[in-house]
């Protein structure tokens, strides 16, 4: 009995988020990072795992964990935006709009320790059938010290 019930709420949750994220749903696996000019040592090997839902052709709502390059746990959440005219093939521009732990934001932080903060970043993003791959602009963290870092994700489609 408890395997039908199982089975029926899985059914019932995967058809409420086909429903919901009805262009698209993607895992996204956060692999790396590449600083540019960096003034000190970043740990360039993040992992992570994240997901993107496609409410429309043009937005989604975004969220996730990664080691970050300070080797300290990292979640975000947000939304994309890509507008049609920055469509091309398996190519279009996006950017992404929230929040992100991990990092000392100074008085742009908020949260008792100030490691929660806003993040702007533009995306470029490729896919081809189910698969795809993200590079994200980061723009520099000057309280972490941080530069300027393109992250790198893989990404599969279940829909």
């Amino acid at each position: 009995m408890a395997l039908f019930a199982l089975a029926a709420f899985a059914t019932s949750a995967h058809s409420a988020a086909a429903e919901i994220c009805g262009n698209g749903l993607w895992a996204d696996a956060m692999i790396g990072s590449y600083h540019v000019h960096p003034k000190k040592h970043f740990d360039q090997f993040n992992p992570g795992i994240g997901a993107e839902c496609w409410v429309s052709p043009q937005w989604a709502v975004t969220g996730g964990y990664f080691r970050n390059s300070l080797s300290a746990p990292s979640f975000y959440g947000g939304g994309v935006w890509s507008p049609e005219f920055v469509h091309w093939g398996y190519v279009r521009l996006a950017v992404m709009g929230g929040v992100i732990s991990g990092y000392d934001y100074g008085k742009w932080g908020f949260g008792h320790d100030h490691k929660v903060g806003p993040v702007a970043a533009p995306l470029i993003m490729a896919e081809y059938g189910r698969i795809g791959a993200n590079i994200i602009l980061i723009p520099p963290i000057p309280s972490s010290d941080l530069p300027f870092t393109l992250g790198f994700q893989l990404r599969v489609r279940f829909w």
